[in-house]
Parts: structure tokens; sequence; C-alpha cells
């Protein structure tokens, strides 16, 4: 039985010496720069390096985190930031921006790329595309199931990275714009305020917790993950306190260990889930989305709030793993000759093939001495000789051996631990304590490179060039983009159809169910033939795309097969991609010029348009990004050939969860209709609880307006030539047709909207 790897977080140096002290396999922690978690404490370049020399010393794995969206004015300078970890011998990088991916693949081609949860990753066509890029691990979206992701396993043969213990998002992780449009703090780049974790309404009923997910905890079903084949169980909390990550991984290594030593007779004892259950976790848990789609019994519904934490135990684990430092037994042997250069040799003992074996996660006198005790045959040992200065005859006063014993014995800074110390010398010698120190301390220095070595970890070198510190951007606007803008719709309803058609409008994009409802095309047919359309010689019928759903799993995928055939049968022509699981179906069964990358797939750099220059005919801005860095990406790359979209009017979808707010309720009818969600300033988000696809949409309560583009004041210097997209959810015919006109008409008669709230998102204020 293959053992997983135990991987835990680290917010700084502290917990990465826990988590390490604690057993765990490897480590995950982010710089200073592009991690997912802008407040934690996150790590210095230096304590990055150091943190790599102790992990590999003891046969352990550094991740890094490079797990947000990154602006084009970023990019430049991420070669700098991991150049001297890449040389250091980083084991591998969490990437959610697939520029990102394309950026590091390309400039440090030995570098272990691993696809992040942000990624939405929920069956095999995604996995499949991003192992064909050239990622070695995914981590999948939380909320699959150990079936699908059994399923991914066998099908792709990437290693899997999966949850197993900590705090869950309520909205599939990459998918969540809730704090960013409400608050400008955007998860997308690390600064989540939680809005889940507030008290909402849901429809009439009282105020409680519906989108606070309980927190995870997998030790009762930690065989069942362990037979699935799952290669790395990763631990949520780079946000919390040391002690919470050395003692959950203590507790994990022991269980892991435990089963796959003698898995008939697995138990978990009362005492361990105490531990669990009073270290930074929410008043009641689950085991996530493993075995239930989702349910009231994964809510928090009474309160978010953390349980009390014992400070006797978080004494005792900062005792345990904490407070004290791993180090390797040595011993040295010294030779002292006059005249001759001294001669030191250092051997060091480790244990055999365990490299999380108890030995090294216990620090009483007592346990070590039994540990370090071990027979002969448990134990390997490395040795390093490093000769010295000449040894000089003594005159005054000689060296004596107590002397020499006390000056290499020094451990100073370093993680081996001499504990004998031969000397041999042929009478009164003499040789300057920084002589003797300087040698102990470049012994002690090979036998870590080589106990590093031992262990498979190796230095790497890098000859690619820097890549241009900075751009100089010109106004030339590609060819490719220099067309007439057109105006597309997005519906949902026959009705927004009709509206959409009576304005004739240049592109409708369908709802991803709409093609599989048995009557659609015969209404189609006929409200393109009706008269009051005027869609004949005048009025050419529009194009017809449709949307994918936002997300695809194993029990909607023949959604995807309905839009390919509709395609290929000349019923629409082409499809809006909302999700990599999607592009990796549809690449192949429609061509690349008539797919649409929509904007949740986060083209914010010049290396992710580059990522779909091959790929798509059509993408959208980001949502999250103003108006000057939409013009520094536009400019960023002139030759790239895909036109240029955004969406200018529509409720943005700010959550897409697997939970649901009916099911929550006790009240699944497997009925799609609009609920309402009210927060405590009694602004309302309408839900779409999507049915056909198991999944809830939540939108802002008031819709993203940017008619400010077409004004005089904006059209000075106009750099975007671009389509232009209404998004329509909740509204009627009536009010589809309405905001259609006004905004044909803007560009040659500018006037404010004829709704009276709107936002304009981010395009002037941005996210940090």
């Amino acid at each position: 039985m293959k053992k997983p790897e135990l991987l835990s977080p680290a917010g700084n140096y502290e917990a990465l010496q826990g988590a390490i002290n604690a057993g765990a396999d490897a480590v995950y922690l982010g710089g200073e720069l592009y991690g997912a978690r802008a407040y934690a404490d996150n790590f210095t370049q230096d304590e990055i390096l150091s943190g790599l020399h102790m992990a590999h010393l003891f046969g352990r794995k550094i991740y890094l985190t490079v797990n947000t969206l990154v602006k084009e004015k970023e990019l430049d300078g991420l070669y700098d930031f991991l150049l001297p970890f890449y040389e250091a011998g980083l084991d591998g990088v969490i990437v959610q921006d697939l520029g990102v991916l394309r950026y590091i693949r390309n400039r440090f081609p030995a570098l272990p790329i691993h696809a992040s949860t942000q990624m939405t990753l929920t069956g095999r066509y995604g996995a499949q595309l991003m192992k064909d890029e050239g990622v070695s691990r995914i981590v999948p979206a939380r909320e699959l199931s150990l079936k699908e992701i059994r399923k991914i396993k066998q099908e792709t043969d990437l290693e899997i990275e999966a949850f197993i213990h900590g705090a869950m998002c309520y909205c599939y992780s990459g998918q969540c714009l809730f704090s960013s449009i409400l608050g400008g703090r955007s998860g997308n780049r690390g600064r989540c305020a939680q809005p889940c974790r507030l008290p909402y309404k849901t429809g009439d009923g009282e105020e409680c917790y519906p989108l606070s997910m309980r927190d995870m905890r997998t030790i009762d079903i930690l065989p069942e993950l362990i037979d699935a084949g799952i290669d790395s169980f990763k631990i949520e909390g780079r946000m919390k306190k040391p002690a919470y990550a050395a003692g959950v991984t203590a507790i994990y290594r022991k269980y892991i260990d435990l089963y796959v030593k003698d898995r008939d007779n697995y138990r978990v004892d009362k005492k361990d889930l105490e531990v669990l259950n009073a270290l930074y976790i929410r008043s009641e848990t689950s085991n996530g989305y493993y075995m239930r789609r989702n349910g009231k019994e994964m809510i928090s519904l009474s309160s978010p709030a953390y349980c009390a934490t014992d400070e006797k135990l978080l004494s005792d684990i900062e005792n345990r793993y904490l407070n004290g430092k791993m180090t390797i037994p040595a011993k040295a042997e010294i030779f002292l000759t006059a005249g001759e250069e001294a001669v030191l040799n250092l051997t060091a003992f480790l244990p055999e093939v365990e490299k999380a074996a108890p030995a090294l996660q216990v620090f009483t006198a007592k346990e070590e001495a039994a540990a370090e005790s071990a027979p002969e045959s448990l134990r390997k040992t490395i040795t390093v000789t490093i000769k010295g200065d000449v040894v000089q005859q003594a005159v005054k006063q000689p060296l004596t051996n107590d002397k020499i014993r006390e000056q290499i014995q020094k451990s100073g800074n370093s993680f081996v631990r001499i504990e004998t110390v031969d000397v041999k010398s042929d009478g009164p010698v003499f040789l300057p304590v920084k002589s003797l120190n300087g040698l102990r301390r470049r012994c002690v220095d090979a036998l870590e490179t080589a106990v590093i070595r031992e262990n498979g970890f190796k230095k790497k070198n890098c000859c690619d060039s820097l890549p241009e510190k900075s751009r100089t951007y010109t106004d030339r606007i590609p060819a490719s983009r220099l067309h007439l803008p057109q105006l597309h719709v997005s519906v949902q309803t026959s009705d927004q159809i009709e509206a959409a058609l009576e304005a004739s409008v240049s592109r409708i994009y369908l709802d991803y169910g709409l093609p599989a409802e048995p009557a659609f095309w015969a209404k189609i047919s006929e409200l393109t033939q009706s008269p009051t359309q005027k869609l004949a010689k005048a009025h050419p019928r529009p194009e017809i795309y449709a949307s994918t759903s936002y997300i695809v799993r194993n029990d909607n995928l023949r959604y995807l097969e309905i839009l390919a055939e509709s395609f290929a049968e000349g019923r629409i022509d082409g499809v809006l991609v909302r999700n990599l699981e999607s592009y990796g179906f549809l690449s192949g069964r429609v061509p690349a010029g008539k797919l649409v990358i929509d904007a949740g797939l986060y083209v914010w750099n010049r290396e992710a348009l580059l990522f779909w220059q091959d790929r798509a005919g059509e993408f959208y801005l980001p949502i999250e990004g103003t108006r000057q860095e939409w013009k520094e990406l536009l400019r960023a790359v002139p030759e790239q050939t895909m036109k240029a979209s955004a969406v200018v009017y529509g409720l943005l979808p700010m959550m897409v969860t697997a939970g649901c707010l009916k099911k929550t309720s006790g009240k699944c009818d497997k009925r799609p209709e609009m609920l309402t969600l009210t927060d405590r300033y009694k602004k309302q988000f309408p839900v779409y609880t999507d049915c056909r696809s198991c999944y809830n949409v939540i939108y802002n309560s008031v819709p993203l307006s940017l008619h400010g583009m077409f004004s005089a004041k904006a059209s000075v210097d106009a750099f975007f030539r671009g389509n232009y997209r209404l998004d329509f959810t909740v509204e009627s015919k009536e009010e589809t047709y309405k905001i259609i006109k006004y905004f044909q008409e803007l560009p040659g008669q500018y006037r404010e909207p004829v709704y009276r709230e709107y936002t304009t998102g981010h395009y002037k204020r941005g996210v940090e």
C-alpha cells in the first residue's frame, strides 16, 4: 500500500518548524508576493531558503504558493522572485493563473507545477489539459466526491492532492467574487473578507448562517481516502497559529502510519478526536463532500465561531513540537599531527527509509535516547572528511582534549548534534581556536549537504536569461481587434430570447440548459420566422452561441455532449466556455475560432492571453480589472489575434456553490428557481438554484453597468474596440428589450441608464 504524503500549512517559520517536527512529509507556504493568503505572516526570501535547507535535511519537501491571479504589470517580477528558490531546489509551486503556469513552465522547466484548487478542476478533461501543459499534480475542487477523485486519478494518472482537514469555502474555489464585489478584497488575490461567515435570511426565514461551511475533519474516513489512491493529504490553515499546524499534523501522521502498518486494526482514539476538536476548529465538523453532494449537516447554521482552545493543550504542543529543535546525531574524529593539516571526520546517523519516524517527532531526553539507540540495521551513516589549517607543535599552551571537544561539539545554528569527539594527536599540539571553529563549520556544512543529497534533493542551475524588466506599451491596437464593436446578449429564458431577437442583436448566448429542452429549437424556429421579429432580409439571423454550465461534473457532462451535437448539426454557431472541464471536452469537437473564453477563466496578463491564443477566437476581459489594467493587457501582446470582449451589464455571479439553500432549509424539490438571500443591511441577492447541475449561483443585488465606457469623455482615448455583452438573469421581456435598446443607442446618444441602481464594479477602483 502506498503511503500518501502528509502536507501541512505554514504561515510563518515557527509553523514550518513545528509541522516538520510533528511529522509532515511536505509543507506549503507563501512568500511575500503572489500568495493567496495576503494576511498570513508569510515568509521572507531568507526564511524560505532556510526552510528549504531544513526540510531537505530531514527528507521533507517545500511547496511554494504562487496561487493568486497576477496582473500584467506584476508578471515580470515573478522571475526574480522565484529564481533563488528554484536554484535552492524548491520542490514545487502551486498556481492558479494559467499565465503564471505558462510563464513558469517556460522559464523554470525543471520546477514541478501543481494546479491549485483555485483552478476549479472537476473532472478528467480539465485534469488532462493540465497534464498536457506540464502540470504534475492537481488539487481538485473540494466539492468532488471520493468516487469522482478516484476516476480522475485512474484516467489521467496525475498526482492528486486533496484536503483532509480545516476550514471550507462555501463557493467553488476560484469562482468567488463576493468579497471582491462588495468590499474590494479579492479572494483571487488572497484578501477574502469571508462574507460567507456573516448572517443572512433566506426567504422569510430566521436570520442564520446559511453560507458558513462546517470545518472538515476526515480522521474517521482516512482509510477510504488512502485506499482511493490520493497521493497527498492536505491540511488547511496557513492563517492559523503554529500550534494548530503542529498538533493537527501529529495526529494525522499517527493515523496514516497506523493504517498503512495495520489496516485491520484502525481505530481512532477518542482523546485524539478531542485534541482535533480543540485546535482552532468550528463548533461543528463534517467530512466534507467526499461522501455527500451537499446538505444541512455541512453548514454551521447557528454560528461560525471557533470552539474554545485548550491553553494547556497548546502549551503541550508548543513544548513538544515548537520549542525544541530537530537535530541529526553525529560523531566526530579529529586528527591533529604537528606539521600536517588538521583532519575532521563527521559521521551522521540517519533512520533507514522512514523519514517521518517517531524518532524525529519527539524532543524529551528519554524519547530521543530511546530512538537513537535503535539497532544499527535500522540506521544508515554518512561520513564526510574536511581538512583544515596546518597543526603546530605546542610551545607554551598545548590544546587539551577537553578544549578540542568543546570547540568541535558547538552546534551554532546547524542541525547537526555532535555527541562524541574522538581526538587523535601525536603529542602536544596547537591550533588557533578560530581554525578549529572554521574546520568544524565547514565540516558540518559538508555533512548537511551530503545528507540532503542522500535524501534525494539537489540544487538546480538556471541558464535562462532574465525577461524584460519593463515593457514599453504603444498605442497601437492589434489589427485583429479593429472591427466594428458588436453587442451580444446572454439569456436564460425564452422571453429574453424573444426580446433579443426583436432588438436585432448580433449574437445571443443561450443558457446551457436551453438547447437540451425538446421544444426549444421549435420555439427558436417559430420566433425567427415570425413577421413580428422583422428578421427577414433587413435583419439577418443573429449568431446563436451556447454557454456551458458554470460547473461541469460527471453527472452533467451530457449537457456538453448536447452542445457539441448542436454545433455539429449547425444549430449553434459557437460556445462560451466557463471552465477548464468544458474546454477540455469541447476542444477538438468545436473549432478553436468558435470558442469564447468567459471572464471566469481569468485572462489577467499577457501569458494567459498567449495560453489561449490558439485555443479560442475570443476572450473576455477580467471582471476585477480596471480600465487601465485592461489597456495594459491589450497592448502587452499586439500580435495576439483573439478578439477581446467585455461584460458591460448584468447581475454578476458572486458565488457558484455546491451548497444549496433549498437543501439546507430542508425544502429540496429539484425545481430550478430564483430565491432571495438578504443580508444584515437589507440588501437582497438573487440566488438561482440550478437543479439540472445541482449548484447555486448567488448574484449581486444590483447589476454591473459600464455605460460610462460609451460617454464622449471616455471615448477620447478609446483603447477598446471589442465586443460588449449584456447578461440577463431576472429581467422580464420588456426590461430586457429596453436595456438592449439603451445600450444600442449609447454610442450615438449618451444618456443615463434606464434603471435606477447599478454598480461600476472594479472598472475604476480595481482590486489590490
